[in-house]
């Protein structure tokens, strides 16, 4: 595979969801290596022998909190980015931000979803949309405008009269947004958004 390939470190202390994350992510052409721990301890301690890209953290590890053990992650290793995980619980993103993680997504997310959510905390991304995928990274302050007024059914004339912009402006703002979310038109764009969270 073309691209980086990252060593990922799953901790996790249920053994059925530990076995399914790892063989999730151990199929991944882009892992190079896929290391587990069921502790805060073991994380740390394999952390330091091979620092591993990305780090997949359940919110509770038994007696310990994942954030904790997040903390303690990146102190030990400062290169390792976290990503927390939870089918119980939820983070905010900014107590997750606190505890020095990269994001935080459910476990009823589908599984390409948080493979796909892991490879983009390995390449320097974060993760906290709420939704059923990972966001994409990058949407400005004025595409997520004009991609809320595509939501409400503006037309590229309107956008632009209620943003003080040229219509040209805008049509490259929407071709943008269009890129970065992975989208053909504004149908798709707007179903998008609403399942990342973007829009009401």
């Amino acid at each position: 595979m073309n691209g980086p390939r990252f060593r990922v470190l799953v901790v996790d202390d249920h053994d059925v969801v530990h076995w399914g994350l790892r063989s999730l992510l151990s199929s991944q052409p882009w892992v190079e290596r896929c290391l587990a721990a069921h502790s805060g301890d073991e994380a740390v301690e394999l952390a330091k022998r091979y620092s591993p890209h990305v780090a997949l953290v359940d919110l509770y590890l038994g007696t310990e909190s994942g954030a904790e053990a997040c903390e303690r992650i990146v102190a030990a290793c400062p290169g390792v980015k976290v990503l927390l995980i939870s089918g119980a619980g939820r983070i905010s993103a900014t107590a997750a931000r606190a505890a020095g993680a990269s994001g935080f997504i459910p476990k009823d997310w589908s599984g390409g979803d948080v493979a796909n959510a892991v490879r983009m905390v390995a390449l320097g991304m974060a993760v906290f949309e709420p939704g059923g995928e990972a966001a994409p990274a990058g949407l400005s302050e004025r595409e997520r405008e004009v991609l809320e007024l595509i939501a409400t059914g503006a037309t590229n004339g309107e956008i632009a009269g209620r943003l003080f912009l040229s219509p040209h402006t805008v049509k490259e703002h929407t071709s943008s947004l269009y890129r970065k979310l992975g989208v053909r038109n504004r149908a798709e764009a707007v179903q998008r958004a609403q399942r990342l969270g973007l829009t009401a």
